[in-house]
Protein backbone atom coordinates (compact mmCIF):
# COMPACT_ATOMS: atom_id res chain seq x y z
CA UNK A 1 0.00 0.00 0.00
CA UNK A 2 2.66 2.40 0.83
CA UNK A 3 4.27 1.33 -2.53
CA UNK A 4 0.99 2.38 -4.34
CA UNK A 5 0.90 5.82 -2.30
CA UNK A 6 4.53 6.58 -2.77
CA UNK A 7 3.92 6.28 -7.04
CA UNK A 8 0.94 8.43 -7.07
CA UNK A 9 2.71 11.59 -4.81
CA UNK A 10 5.61 12.47 -7.21
CA UNK A 11 6.14 15.00 -9.84
CA UNK A 12 6.75 12.05 -12.49
CA UNK A 13 2.44 11.11 -11.76
CA UNK A 14 1.46 14.88 -11.83
CA UNK A 15 2.91 15.95 -15.22
CA UNK A 16 1.60 12.56 -16.47
CA UNK A 17 -1.74 12.88 -14.97
CA UNK A 18 -1.83 16.55 -16.83
CA UNK A 19 -0.62 15.23 -20.10
CA UNK A 20 -3.65 12.45 -19.71
CA UNK A 21 -6.12 15.02 -18.39
CA UNK A 22 -6.15 17.93 -21.30
CA UNK A 23 -6.71 16.00 -24.40
CA UNK A 24 -9.70 14.80 -22.47
CA UNK A 25 -10.87 18.33 -21.27
CA UNK A 26 -9.80 20.07 -25.18
CA UNK A 27 -12.51 17.40 -26.12
CA UNK A 28 -15.21 17.52 -23.87
CA UNK A 29 -15.04 21.26 -24.24
CA UNK A 30 -15.64 20.86 -27.54
CA UNK A 31 -18.20 18.39 -27.64
CA UNK A 32 -20.03 20.33 -24.65
CA UNK A 33 -20.57 23.65 -27.58
CA UNK A 34 -21.47 20.75 -30.17
CA UNK A 35 -24.27 18.97 -28.45
CA UNK A 36 -25.69 22.32 -26.18
CA UNK A 37 -26.65 23.47 -29.70
CA UNK A 38 -28.42 20.02 -30.28
CA UNK A 39 -26.28 18.44 -32.10
CA UNK A 40 -25.16 14.27 -31.08
CA UNK A 41 -21.26 14.52 -31.74
CA UNK A 42 -19.95 10.95 -31.45
CA UNK A 43 -17.94 11.72 -34.13
CA UNK A 44 -15.26 13.37 -31.15
CA UNK A 45 -12.40 10.57 -31.32
CA UNK A 46 -12.30 10.39 -34.93
CA UNK A 47 -11.83 14.16 -34.83
CA UNK A 48 -8.61 13.98 -32.43
CA UNK A 49 -7.38 11.47 -35.08
CA UNK A 50 -7.72 13.67 -38.01
CA UNK A 51 -5.69 16.72 -36.00
CA UNK A 52 -3.56 14.12 -34.99
CA UNK A 53 -2.17 13.25 -38.20
CA UNK A 54 -2.76 16.75 -40.01
CA UNK A 55 -0.72 18.32 -37.04
CA UNK A 56 2.30 15.94 -37.49
CA UNK A 57 1.88 16.06 -41.48
CA UNK A 58 2.12 19.58 -41.72
CA UNK A 59 4.95 20.19 -39.54
CA UNK A 60 6.83 17.47 -41.19
CA UNK A 61 6.10 18.90 -44.39
CA UNK A 62 7.03 22.23 -43.41
CA UNK A 63 9.99 21.96 -41.13
CA UNK A 64 12.67 21.64 -43.77
CA UNK A 65 11.80 25.34 -44.63
CA UNK A 66 10.14 26.48 -41.23
CA UNK A 67 11.95 25.35 -38.49
CA UNK A 68 10.82 25.63 -34.93
CA UNK A 69 7.86 27.38 -37.05
CA UNK A 70 6.68 24.45 -38.12
CA UNK A 71 4.67 22.87 -35.43
CA UNK A 72 2.57 26.40 -35.07
CA UNK A 73 0.94 26.18 -37.94
CA UNK A 74 0.64 22.37 -37.76
CA UNK A 75 -1.37 23.34 -34.35
CA UNK A 76 -3.02 25.64 -36.68
CA UNK A 77 -3.73 23.14 -39.27
CA UNK A 78 -4.90 20.25 -36.88
CA UNK A 79 -7.36 22.18 -35.37
CA UNK A 80 -8.66 23.33 -38.68
CA UNK A 81 -8.63 19.52 -40.23
CA UNK A 82 -10.89 18.93 -37.13
CA UNK A 83 -13.05 22.00 -37.73
CA UNK A 84 -13.41 20.74 -41.45
CA UNK A 85 -13.93 17.27 -40.47
CA UNK A 86 -16.58 18.15 -37.92
CA UNK A 87 -18.28 20.45 -40.82
CA UNK A 88 -18.87 17.75 -42.78
CA UNK A 89 -21.13 16.02 -39.46
CA UNK A 90 -22.26 19.33 -38.96
CA UNK A 91 -23.89 19.36 -43.00
CA UNK A 92 -24.95 15.66 -43.02
CA UNK A 93 -26.74 16.67 -39.33
CA UNK A 94 -28.27 19.76 -40.29
CA UNK A 95 -29.04 20.23 -43.56
CA UNK A 96 -29.81 16.53 -44.71
CA UNK A 97 -31.01 15.70 -41.45
CA UNK A 98 -29.13 12.55 -41.17
CA UNK A 99 -29.13 10.37 -37.77
CA UNK A 100 -26.45 12.05 -35.62
CA UNK A 101 -25.45 9.09 -34.34
CA UNK A 102 -25.08 7.24 -37.56
CA UNK A 103 -23.17 10.45 -39.14
CA UNK A 104 -20.68 10.57 -36.02
CA UNK A 105 -19.79 6.63 -36.51
CA UNK A 106 -19.54 7.00 -39.95
CA UNK A 107 -16.44 9.94 -39.20
CA UNK A 108 -14.95 7.60 -36.56
CA UNK A 109 -14.89 4.43 -39.17
CA UNK A 110 -12.98 7.13 -41.63
CA UNK A 111 -10.56 7.60 -38.83
CA UNK A 112 -9.36 4.13 -38.48
CA UNK A 113 -8.68 3.61 -42.31
CA UNK A 114 -8.06 7.07 -44.07
CA UNK A 115 -4.84 7.66 -42.03
CA UNK A 116 -3.40 4.33 -42.73
CA UNK A 117 -3.71 5.60 -46.50
CA UNK A 118 -2.25 8.88 -46.32
CA UNK A 119 0.60 7.49 -44.43
CA UNK A 120 1.33 5.02 -47.15
CA UNK A 121 0.90 7.41 -49.71
CA UNK A 122 3.67 9.89 -47.94
CA UNK A 123 5.77 7.66 -45.89
CA UNK A 124 5.24 4.16 -47.39
CA UNK A 125 4.19 3.01 -43.86
CA UNK A 126 0.33 2.57 -42.56
CA UNK A 127 1.17 2.70 -38.97
CA UNK A 128 2.78 5.89 -38.21
CA UNK A 129 4.93 9.06 -39.45
CA UNK A 130 8.47 9.93 -39.15
CA UNK A 131 9.37 11.53 -35.83
CA UNK A 132 9.29 15.71 -36.11
CA UNK A 133 12.44 17.47 -35.35
CA UNK A 134 10.68 20.94 -33.95
CA UNK A 135 8.12 19.72 -31.73
CA UNK A 136 5.80 22.38 -30.03
CA UNK A 137 7.81 23.67 -27.41
CA UNK A 138 7.91 22.85 -23.58
CA UNK A 139 7.44 25.26 -21.22
CA UNK A 140 7.85 25.15 -17.00
CA UNK A 141 10.46 23.70 -14.54
CA UNK A 142 11.93 20.26 -14.14
CA UNK A 143 9.39 17.37 -14.92
CA UNK A 144 6.35 20.02 -15.15
CA UNK A 145 7.27 20.81 -19.03
CA UNK A 146 4.31 21.28 -21.15
CA UNK A 147 3.94 22.39 -24.60
CA UNK A 148 1.49 25.17 -25.22
CA UNK A 149 -2.15 23.44 -25.65
CA UNK A 150 -1.93 22.81 -22.18
CA UNK A 151 -1.75 26.42 -21.14
CA UNK A 152 -4.59 27.07 -23.53
CA UNK A 153 -6.16 24.09 -21.60
CA UNK A 154 -6.19 25.99 -18.05
CA UNK A 155 -7.82 28.86 -19.38
CA UNK A 156 -10.33 27.00 -21.18
CA UNK A 157 -12.96 26.11 -18.94
CA UNK A 158 -13.11 29.89 -18.05
CA UNK A 159 -13.30 31.23 -21.21
CA UNK A 160 -16.14 28.55 -22.33
CA UNK A 161 -18.12 29.42 -18.97
CA UNK A 162 -17.97 33.08 -20.02
CA UNK A 163 -18.95 32.70 -23.42
CA UNK A 164 -22.17 29.90 -22.42
CA UNK A 165 -23.42 31.95 -19.38
CA UNK A 166 -22.21 35.81 -20.43
CA UNK A 167 -22.68 36.35 -23.96
CA UNK A 168 -25.53 36.58 -26.64
CA UNK A 169 -23.69 33.69 -28.06
CA UNK A 170 -23.67 31.74 -25.22
CA UNK A 171 -27.78 32.85 -24.44
CA UNK A 172 -28.75 31.22 -28.30
CA UNK A 173 -26.61 28.58 -28.04
CA UNK A 174 -28.24 27.44 -25.17
CA UNK A 175 -31.65 28.43 -26.42
CA UNK A 176 -31.08 26.66 -29.68
CA UNK A 177 -30.33 23.38 -27.80
CA UNK A 178 -33.36 23.67 -25.39
CA UNK A 179 -36.31 24.85 -27.49
CA UNK A 180 -34.82 25.90 -31.61
CA UNK A 181 -38.42 26.97 -31.91
CA UNK A 182 -38.40 29.61 -29.59
CA UNK A 183 -35.39 30.40 -30.52
CA UNK A 184 -35.97 30.96 -34.49
CA UNK A 185 -38.81 32.65 -33.12
CA UNK A 186 -36.82 35.48 -31.57
CA UNK A 187 -34.97 35.78 -34.77
CA UNK A 188 -32.23 33.40 -34.07
CA UNK A 189 -30.98 31.85 -36.98
CA UNK A 190 -30.95 28.01 -35.19
CA UNK A 191 -29.15 26.40 -38.14
CA UNK A 192 -25.76 28.58 -38.29
CA UNK A 193 -25.42 28.26 -34.81
CA UNK A 194 -25.72 24.89 -34.81
CA UNK A 195 -22.86 24.78 -37.63
CA UNK A 196 -20.83 27.23 -35.52
CA UNK A 197 -21.07 24.55 -32.51
CA UNK A 198 -20.10 21.60 -34.27
CA UNK A 199 -17.24 23.76 -36.08
CA UNK A 200 -16.03 24.81 -33.22
CA UNK A 201 -15.78 21.14 -31.40
CA UNK A 202 -14.33 19.94 -34.19
CA UNK A 203 -11.36 22.48 -33.70
CA UNK A 204 -10.95 21.86 -30.27
CA UNK A 205 -11.20 18.19 -30.41
CA UNK A 206 -8.30 19.13 -33.38
CA UNK A 207 -6.53 20.84 -30.39
CA UNK A 208 -6.17 18.14 -28.76
CA UNK A 209 -4.87 15.53 -31.58
CA UNK A 210 -2.01 18.24 -32.08
CA UNK A 211 -1.40 17.70 -28.39
CA UNK A 212 -0.94 14.29 -28.76
CA UNK A 213 0.85 13.92 -31.79
CA UNK A 214 3.69 16.73 -31.48
CA UNK A 215 2.43 18.82 -28.37
CA UNK A 216 2.91 15.57 -26.15
CA UNK A 217 4.94 13.14 -28.37
CA UNK A 218 6.74 13.63 -31.63
CA UNK A 219 4.74 11.65 -34.67
CA UNK A 220 1.58 10.00 -35.30
CA UNK A 221 1.06 6.31 -34.63
CA UNK A 222 -2.12 4.84 -35.69
CA UNK A 223 -5.07 5.16 -33.37
CA UNK A 224 -3.43 7.36 -30.99
CA UNK A 225 -6.63 8.60 -29.53
CA UNK A 226 -7.07 4.58 -27.91
CA UNK A 227 -10.76 5.77 -27.54
CA UNK A 228 -10.03 8.62 -25.67
CA UNK A 229 -12.67 11.29 -27.65
CA UNK A 230 -15.61 8.18 -26.51
CA UNK A 231 -14.16 8.82 -22.61
CA UNK A 232 -14.34 12.71 -23.33
CA UNK A 233 -17.94 12.34 -24.69
CA UNK A 234 -18.44 10.02 -21.21
CA UNK A 235 -17.36 12.93 -18.99
CA UNK A 236 -19.25 15.38 -20.94
CA UNK A 237 -22.45 13.86 -20.15
CA UNK A 238 -21.31 13.00 -16.46
CA UNK A 239 -20.38 16.57 -16.50
CA UNK A 240 -24.20 17.25 -16.97
CA UNK A 241 -23.10 19.63 -20.17
CA UNK A 242 -21.76 21.97 -17.39
CA UNK A 243 -18.28 23.67 -18.04
CA UNK A 244 -17.65 22.93 -14.40
CA UNK A 245 -19.24 19.46 -14.68
CA UNK A 246 -17.17 18.52 -17.44
CA UNK A 247 -14.12 20.08 -16.09
CA UNK A 248 -14.36 17.61 -12.80
CA UNK A 249 -15.14 14.59 -14.73
CA UNK A 250 -12.15 14.92 -17.03
CA UNK A 251 -9.95 15.84 -14.25
CA UNK A 252 -11.28 12.07 -12.39
CA UNK A 253 -10.96 10.37 -15.89
CA UNK A 254 -7.53 11.64 -16.64
CA UNK A 255 -6.31 10.72 -13.10
CA UNK A 256 -7.81 7.04 -14.07
CA UNK A 257 -5.85 7.13 -16.85
CA UNK A 258 -2.71 8.57 -15.77
CA UNK A 259 -2.95 6.13 -12.65
CA UNK A 260 -3.23 3.26 -15.66
CA UNK A 261 -0.19 4.11 -17.46
CA UNK A 262 1.53 4.81 -13.86
CA UNK A 263 0.27 1.18 -12.26
CA UNK A 264 0.89 -0.85 -15.71
CA UNK A 265 3.92 -2.89 -14.55
CA UNK A 266 4.39 -2.51 -11.51
CA UNK A 267 2.63 -5.00 -10.31
CA UNK A 268 0.83 -3.39 -7.37
CA UNK A 269 -2.12 -4.69 -9.10
CA UNK A 270 -3.40 -7.04 -11.71
CA UNK A 271 -2.44 -6.19 -14.87
CA UNK A 272 -5.75 -6.73 -16.90
CA UNK A 273 -7.37 -4.30 -14.25
CA UNK A 274 -5.07 -1.37 -14.37
CA UNK A 275 -5.44 -1.32 -18.27
CA UNK A 276 -9.36 -1.70 -18.00
CA UNK A 277 -9.65 0.51 -14.76
CA UNK A 278 -10.37 4.12 -16.61
CA UNK A 279 -13.11 2.28 -19.07
CA UNK A 280 -14.49 0.54 -16.23
CA UNK A 281 -15.38 3.54 -13.86
CA UNK A 282 -16.43 5.25 -17.58
CA UNK A 283 -19.49 2.61 -18.18
CA UNK A 284 -19.91 2.77 -14.60
CA UNK A 285 -20.19 6.79 -14.39
CA UNK A 286 -22.60 6.38 -17.82
CA UNK A 287 -24.84 3.76 -15.96
CA UNK A 288 -24.74 5.83 -13.01
CA UNK A 289 -25.89 9.51 -14.74
CA UNK A 290 -29.40 10.43 -15.74
CA UNK A 291 -30.07 12.69 -19.13
CA UNK A 292 -31.85 14.82 -17.13
CA UNK A 293 -30.10 17.57 -17.85
CA UNK A 294 -29.17 17.05 -21.30
CA UNK A 295 -30.29 19.75 -23.85
CA UNK A 296 -33.99 18.62 -24.48
CA UNK A 297 -33.67 19.26 -28.20
CA UNK A 298 -30.38 17.15 -28.47
CA UNK A 299 -30.54 14.84 -31.38
CA UNK A 300 -33.36 16.58 -32.82
CA UNK A 301 -33.34 17.84 -36.66
CA UNK A 302 -34.45 21.21 -36.67
CA UNK A 303 -35.46 23.04 -40.03
CA UNK A 304 -38.26 25.66 -41.35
Amino acid sequence: MNDFFSVLFTTTFLATFIRSFVPLLLTGMGGLFSERSGVVNIALDGLIIFGALAGAVTTLTLEPRLGAAAPWIGWVAGAAVGGLIAWIHAVLSIKYRADQVISGTAINLLAVGVPSVILQALYNTSTESPKVEHALPLWGVGDLKFSPPVYFAALLVAIVWYVLYRTPYGLRLRATGEKPSAASSMGVNVQRMRYSAVILSGVLAGTAGVFMSIGNLTAYTRNMSAGMGFIALAALIFGQWKPLGVLGATVLFGFLQALSLTLDGQGLLPSSLVTALPYLVTILALAFTGRSAAPKALGKPYGD
